[in-house]
């Protein structure tokens, strides 16, 4: 019995951790090319939100994935332009991205799904077939049937993350550029072409993130279901020390921290439910006072890049 619990917790740790390390891999992406984004929160929620529209209109979840990828994407380049074109502050330029896309998916889902009470209608999440061989296998079989596809594409993309940052000349470039950027653009690379692929990318990931959080977990979008997720990636970002093996371990810490909540409340503790839910939270905040000290991020990050500039 305690090995089943065992495969279930860790099962639901992994389902919960794939959003975070979607979102993690993207500000990875983004900051080792020297642009801070802050609006990883906010990418996830219209990722979430348009992932659920996607499927509900075409009826297909795979068509939703796309529309939230997408949607994320489009936000990542206005904050993108904003931040490597326009040169503003980019904490800011995240920050307003953040309060701009909560509202503006409780204003589409009045508009869109005719006002059902701050969340959308159910929809269809993505199948997660798997042949009766595998499921057959003792407690292995049973771990992997408590898994969905996301949670398998997540971690692919931490390998091939890995790979394209250290292993080809397009990483070494994007590396370059956000440790010195006037250095690498002497060399004839082109930074602005660089800072603007990787943003874009951290929001396509982003909104990947929230398309396994709404249609991945639960297949429907409400109001304040991202839940500082964002936020918490970013941590994990620090805590893994800007590197995708890094930031996966780390969101398996803090997603165990919200399984074990979720676990720990069928245990008649008799504690107030506000104790279980700030657990994954004060992990991130303890990760964070423990280790931030001790990681070191691109030199270059957070600061805009002016071509010809001495």
């Amino acid at each position: 019995m305690s090995s089943i619990i065992l495969i279930t917790l860790l099962a639901q740790t992994l389902r919960i951790a794939t959003p975070l390390i979607f979102a993690a891999l993207g500000g990875i992406f983004s900051e080792k090319s020297g642009v801070v984004n802050i609006g990883l929160e906010g990418m996830m929620v219209i990722g979430a939100f348009f992932a659920v529209y996607g499927s509900y209109t075409t009826g297909s979840p795979v068509m939703g994935i796309v529309f939230g990828v997408v949607a994320g994407g489009v936000l990542a380049l206005i904050h993108a332009v904003l931040s490597i074109h326009l040169r503003a502050d980019q904490v800011i330029s995240g920050t307003a991205i953040n309060l701009f896309s909560t509202a503006l998916a409780s204003f589409l889902i009045y508009k869109l799904f005719g006002g059902k009470g701050g969340q959308t209608d159910i929809v269809k999440g993505l199948s997660y077939n798997i042949p009766d061989g595998i499921k057959n296998i003792p407690l292995i079989g049973k771990f992997i049937s408590e898994l969905n596809w996301f949670v398998v594409l997540a971690i692919i993309l931490v390998f091939v993350s890995h790979y394209v940052l250290y292993k080809t000349p397009l990483g070494l470039r994007i590396r370059a550029v956000g440790e010195h950027p006037k250095a690498a653009d002497t060399l004839g690379i082109n930074v602005y072409k660089i800072r603007y692929l990787c943003v874009i990318l951290s929001g396509m990931l982003a909104g990947l993130g929230g398309a396994a959080l709404s249609l991945g977990i639960t297949p429907l979008y409400r109001e304040g279901m991202v839940a500082g997720r964002g936020f918490i990636a970013l941590a994990a970002v620090i805590f893994g020390n800007w590197k995708p093996f890094g930031a996966l371990g780390a969101s398996l810490l803090f997603a165990f921290g919200s399984a074990f909540n979720i676990f720990a409340q069928g245990l008649s503790w008799n504690l107030p439910t506000e104790v279980y839910d700030i657990i994954p939270y004060v992990l991130t905040m303890l990760a964070l006072a423990g280790f931030v000290g001790k990681t070191t991020g691109p030199l270059a990050s957070g600061k805009p890049y002016e071509k010809g500039s001495r």
